[in-house]
């Protein structure tokens, strides 16, 4: 009757311990956005565009960020957004959503700072969606566009009343 009832606890139990330790298979979604900054704001204004079409890459370096060891690329919409799906949990990786390249033509360079964003890609940190929101990342144009001037001194202008 012993060796029954063990039986029986070890074939209910096992299962269960199986399904606890298998990597849950929900992707993670990296989402953000590309953007262009004629302004050379190095920040999004009212003159910012999205860039349609830019490559970006989720790239997971390991511990002492020596070394990559996952990388995955994606392309922005028509809006200038991403979504990038993760299998993996990267619990042990510092992992960042970064700029590859901008196929807007007059767009080209990137924003110093805002090349890349920070992304923690594990469910071993309390947050319960499996939605990862990566800070806009920016290109800049060549050139400062006409208009920008009078844009950049409304932010001085507010800057001034705080």
């Amino acid at each position: 009757m012993a060796t029954k009832v063990a039986l029986l606890m070890f074939l209910c139990v096992l299962p269960a311990m199986v399904a606890a330790i298998r990597p849950a298979k929900n992707p993670f979604l990296v989402q953000g956005r590309v953007y262009c900054d004629p302004c050379r704001a190095g920040f999004e204004t009212s003159a910012t565009t999205y860039i349609a079409g830019a490559e970006v890459v989720v790239e997971c370096m390991d511990k002492t960020g020596t070394e990559v060891v996952y990388t995955k690329k994606g392309r922005t919409d028509s809006t200038g957004s991403y979504t990038i799906y993760v299998n993996e949990d990267h619990a042990d990786e510092i992992c960042d959503a970064k700029l590859v390249s901008s196929p807007h033509h007059r767009c080209k360079v990137v924003t110093p700072g805002r090349e890349q964003a920070r992304v923690a890609l594990t469910r071993q940190n309390g947050i319960a969606s499996d939605t990862r929101f990566a800070n806009a990342m920016g290109f800049m144009t060549e050139d400062v566009a006409a208009g920008c001037a009078e844009i950049l001194k409304q932010y001085q202008e507010f800057d001034n009343e705080n």
